[in-house]
């Protein structure tokens, strides 16, 4: 089922927009994926959108939310109680900031294995990439995947969350880390999702800085 309504479909737009990479006299897969990238993100811009009103107004709550917690430290069900009618009170929805990743996962699973099984007409290269099917041999990918999920972590991390700042580290290492075994292609879809998304936080944190 997740191959019928995911990856089959993701390979379906892949071989379109390689298409009409062709149409142009390009004929290649790494733009195609770039372009399939950025409409899957833009398709997603309206929940994002959401999400990272909601994030900013999380970090602008946060002083509010220490004191209760040092006020009601012994009492954790009237903590509760006060950070639910906070939240009410500042219209945020704690778990808003979750729903562009988990909507976004399948896409990525989806992604993994539409570009893994995918069954090229021509040898998939891209600038210094001789087989996006393959990891990318000088490690460049993976460094780009690493500095741009840390660049867009940062926009998001409130400076006064330890354990958020803490992740903001730890994070990118991480995705940095799987990319190195992981094809050039599905790490080139992460990459220029992570460009597209620190795009469109800067223009929505200068607007509701604006607000």
């Amino acid at each position: 089922m997740f191959d019928t309504f995911i990856v089959f479909p993701l390979q379906t737009i892949l071989n379109l927009f390689y298409n009409v990479t062709v149409s142009f006299g390009l004929a290649n897969y790494g733009i195609a994926i770039i372009l399939m990238t950025l409409v899957i993100k833009a398709c997603l811009a309206p929940l994002t959108y959401k999400s990272v009103k909601s994030m900013k107004a999380m970090q602008d709550i946060q002083p509010k939310m220490k004191e209760l917690q040092t006020k009601y430290k012994s009492d954790p069900k009237n903590m509760n109680i006060e950070l639910a009618k906070l939240y009410k009170e500042a219209g945020v929805n704690p778990l808003a900031g979750c729903l562009p990743m988990i909507i976004q996962m399948p896409f990525l699973i989806g992604i993994f294995y539409a570009i893994r099984d995918f069954q090229y007409v021509q040898e998939p290269s891209f600038l210094w990439m001789q087989n996006l099917a393959n990891p990318d041999p000088y490690y460049i990918l993976p460094l780009l995947s690493a500095a741009t999920t840390f660049l867009q972590s940062k926009q998001t991390t409130s400076s006064d969350n330890q354990q958020a700042k803490m992740m903001l580290y730890i994070m990118p290492l991480f995705i940095g880390y799987i990319s190195i075994n992981f094809s050039g292609g599905l790490v080139l879809y992460w990459v220029v999702s992570n460009i597209f998304q620190i795009g469109q936080q800067w223009f929505m944190y200068r607007d509701t800085a604006q607000v």
